[in-house]
């Protein structure tokens, strides 16, 4: 455990960002399932709704830093790609 004061304060705040961050990306990967479900379920329209919902939380999370923005990509464009698949 930390003893001098800032060193207590840091480790409050490291605690505090780490559930902040933990929490987006569960936003994130829920909002990936979500897509992919809607893909399984093999509507095209009703899919690209929630991949359009998606694209806005995959894109929100890369601007905060909490994934990298060539991440981000490349979950968009495998999700987009599996739509565009779709019958």
């Amino acid at each position: 455990m930390a003893n001098i004061a800032s060193a207590r304060k840091r480790a409050r705040q490291s605690e505090k960002r780490r559930r902040h961050n933990a929490a987006l990306r569960s936003e994130l990967r829920t909002a990936i399932r979500n897509t992919r479900k809607a893909i399984a379920a093999g509507d095209k329209q009703a899919a690209l709704t929630v991949f359009r919902r998606s694209q806005g939380v995959i894109d929100a999370i890369a601007d905060k830093k909490i994934i990298h923005k060539n991440t981000a990509s490349r979950h968009k464009s495998r999700l987009a790609a599996r739509i565009k698949a779709m019958a």
